[in-house]
């Protein structure tokens, strides 16, 4: 299993616009991120969790040549507004695209995407979607999602662990029940925003108390904002957890 990271940025995308900052205008690579989303890979098949506004691009910049489902958090702007560039792939596989959202993400896509679910948008070209809401674990492409709820804010959304990985993006807190799932991992991917506490973010301090907490072999923090220097701070954090940066591949 292959695990790559198509973007590791907060919502507004690093640099920010019009930010004249030392991130922003860094020469460092490592500091340009893109909206935040994973791409899964496993024995030819291809999974997407957030289909972000960069979504065309990273699948560009990935060469990504198939797409057998996308996964979503939740439904926030960052997170969904890339859906519509799925099409493609409906075109070339013509086979409907599955998604999988919880109850009130697919409430969310069904209202933004109106004219891709309502079938009465008389223009062509659009995506056929096959929707699935989360309710449990589930199977996309041939991997077994397991869904782990946790807190963005006072907003109920889901990470997720695949096999001995977790992907916990937008999190500012994780329930007590939701611990469990996450004991003997590999790699746990983990919202860090910046250093100042946030109200719907794990600051890095709350994201390297929960790394202690639950006692992964790596982490990687990812939805990072522009207050972080991506070897800056790598040099300040413990040798098994780093920031994660666009185009990062872990394989399993």
């Amino acid at each position: 299993m292959k695990l790559t990271f198509l973007g590791t940025g907060t919502s507004t995308g690093v640099p920010v616009l019009a930010c004249r900052c030392p991130v922003c205008t860094s020469a460092d690579a490592h500091d340009r991120r893109t909206r935040p989303s994973v791409l899964i890979e496993d024995d030819g098949h291809a999974v997407v969790i957030d289909t972000t506004p960069d979504f065309r691009f990273q699948a560009l910049r990935e060469g990504l040549q198939r797409l057998d489902a996308v996964v979503f958090t939740h439904p926030h702007a960052d997170h969904i507004l890339g859906l519509d560039d799925v099409r493609v792939f409906y075109f070339r596989q013509q086979q409907p695209i599955p998604i999988y959202a919880n109850t009130h993400c697919m409430e969310n896509l069904k209202r933004t995407f109106q004219y891709i679910f309502d079938g009465n948008y008389p223009y062509g070209g659009l995506a056929r979607l096959d929707p699935h809401v989360i309710e449990g674990p589930f199977r996309a492409g041939n991997l077994d999602f397991v869904p782990v709820p946790v807190f963005h804010g006072k907003l109920p959304i889901l990470g997720f662990r695949v096999r001995d990985v977790a992907y916990l993006t937008d999190v500012s807190a994780i329930p007590e029940a939701s611990f469990p799932m996450l004991e003997n991992l590999e790699v746990l991917v983990l919202d860090a925003l910046r250093h100042k506490p946030h109200p719907t973010h794990m600051s890095v301090e709350q994201a390297l108390g929960t790394v202690e907490r639950v006692k992964p072999r790596r982490a990687y923090f990812t939805h990072i904002a522009h207050e972080l220097a991506h070897e800056a701070t790598n040099a300040a954090l413990p040798p098994h957890v780093r920031l994660a940066y666009d185009g990062l591949k872990l394989e399993m």
